[in-house]
């Protein structure tokens, strides 16, 4: 089972706080900055398919690619018209191009070896059309490294179930990695019963001249980079930073 197995039952409730409409609004400008006229959108790692489904209502035709089939379920069942694809963002061909290539809520950050990274921009831009635009987000290394991970308590319930989750955070300086190791109790609402599991999500920080690097190597050019959801250049206090750009022609 993938890191997301069990964790994906709960996945959209622990999130029902995320802004995803103002994300794919943040998305809709950066391609029409961009990439204006842009109609086809790879989504690397989609999840539950959020994004992917406020992309569709906006007109876009959104391909989403995730290695959890548990989140894939979720995904389908809420956007049964949807374009949903089990496989992993460092190896997938789907055998045709997009004219953008998404993968946000750090996906590339869970890309923890540069082999991985090196993998899953290859991807990238192997799925890439002519004169399109990519996008991601990861942890930002200089605002991790300023505004270390801390120990995290999150409270949530719906009608049915209450979740706890705790993340207690292991950083490894040399390797610019943290282990998020989550604890997590559900309390079935009718029953009174509470499950518990436990899952380690591995993170990599990353710094832009690594990124630029990594971008030039994979045949990909870096037009901006920002915070997550605004225009400003990230810095110290920007643990959320986006690289966005286009195939070197």
């Amino acid at each position: 089972m993938s890191v997301f197995g069990a964790y994906s039952q709960y996945y959209d409730l622990l999130y029902r706080d995320k802004d995803y409409a103002g994300e794919a609004s943040y998305i809709h400008e950066l391609v029409a900055k961009h990439r204006p006229g842009a109609k086809t959108v790879l989504d690397l790692g989609c999840g539950t398919g959020r994004h992917a489904a406020l992309l569709n209502a906006q007109g876009y035709a959104v391909t989403g690619v995730d290695l959890s089939e548990e989140m894939l379920t979720v995904a389908r069942a809420a956007e049964p018209a949807g374009s949903f694809v089990q496989g992993d963002v460092r190896s997938v061909r789907l055998g045709r191009k997009f004219d953008v290539v998404l993968s946000l809520f750090h996906v590339m950050s869970y890309q923890t070896t540069n082999a991985d990274l090196r993998a899953a921009l290859t991807t990238l831009r192997e799925h890439l059309a002519p004169g399109g635009l990519f996008a991601f987000d990861c942890w930002y290394g200089p605002a991790v490294l300023s505004d270390r991970p801390q120990t995290r308590i999150k409270r949530l319930e719906d009608s049915a179930i209450s979740v706890t989750r705790l993340a207690e955070p292991v950083m490894y300086p040399n390797d610019n990695l943290v282990d998020v190791n989550y604890q997590v109790f559900v309390r079935d609402k009718r029953t009174g019963i509470v499950d518990e599991l436990r899952e380690t999500h591995k993170m990599r920080y990353l710094f832009a001249p690594e990124v630029s690097l990594l971008l030039e190597a994979s045949g990909l050019c870096l037009v901006q980079l920002s915070e997550f959801m605004s225009e400003r250049e990230p810095g110290f206090a920007s643990w959320n930073a986006v690289f966005v750009g286009t195939a070197v022609e």
